[in-house]
């Protein structure tokens, strides 16, 4: 009884003494700041393991767009560096997995990667999604909006001048597009996977040109 009675006053104080900790604003603050601490330094880490990767990158590597309708090899273009790199460490760190192609217009394009469609909660934003910043353009005469090119979408000229890429929205040619040549930065083009942009591209959508069912990109990845 006595061995009992040390037991549970041990464990009403350790809980006297959580719960103090619990409620003393100074000690919650100091583990909230040394948890933000720690995931900032592990954020950083893995951030230098992608840019290590993407330095040993080929000059122009080929990522697989793995979608739920087949996958779409792409070539990525030495001659655009900023959307290349930007590119490969969105796919590199799994940004864009689980992501939708959310506009799609047959004859045209279909559009990918804004981050707020992993929710359908976000339908009515779809298409405004990114990661905050926007990528220099980076226009090359020989790089033209035929099928398959691989392009950048962003803001429209009022609002955005001198014509920067989204940090993260692409889209595939897959009709005639060449009036958006020196418009919006091809930066690669597809090698392999045609077939499957014309069978997105096939897809019923609804008004706002939103695949009725969902196509969805469930990772980008370097082809082996």
């Amino acid at each position: 009884m006595k061995h009992f009675l040390t037991i549970t006053l041990c464990c009403l104080g350790a809980a006297a003494l959580l719960a103090g900790c619990a409620n003393n604003p100074e000690k919650k603050a100091a583990k909230e700041a040394a948890k933000a601490a720690a995931d900032s330094v592990a954020a950083a880490e893995q951030t230098q393991r992608t840019m290590d990767k993407i330095a040993k990158l080929p000059a122009e590597p080929v990522f697989d767009i793995i979608t739920s309708m087949g996958v779409i090899k792409v070539k990525l273009y030495a001659d655009t560096p900023k959307h290349r790199e930007n590119f490969a460490k969105l796919a590199l760190e799994k940004y864009y997995d689980g992501t939708l192609f959310h506009r799609v217009i047959s004859g045209f394009m279909i559009q990918g990667g804004d981050p707020l469609t992993k929710d359908a909660a976000n339908k009515a934003r779809f298409g405004t999604g990114g990661p905050n910043y926007t990528v220099p353009a980076e226009f090359v005469p020989a790089h033209t909006h035929i099928k398959g090119a691989l392009a950048a979408a962003r803001r429209g000229d009022a609002v955005n001048p001198y014509k920067e890429s989204s940090g993260s929205q692409f889209y595939l040619v897959q009709g005639d597009a060449h009036f958006l040549d020196g418009e919006y930065t091809v930066f690669g083009e597809t090698i392999q996977g045609l077939d499957v942009i014309d069978k997105i591209a096939a897809v019923q959508t609804d008004a706002r040109d939103c695949p009725v069912q969902d196509v969805k990109i469930v990772t980008i990845k370097l082809a082996e």
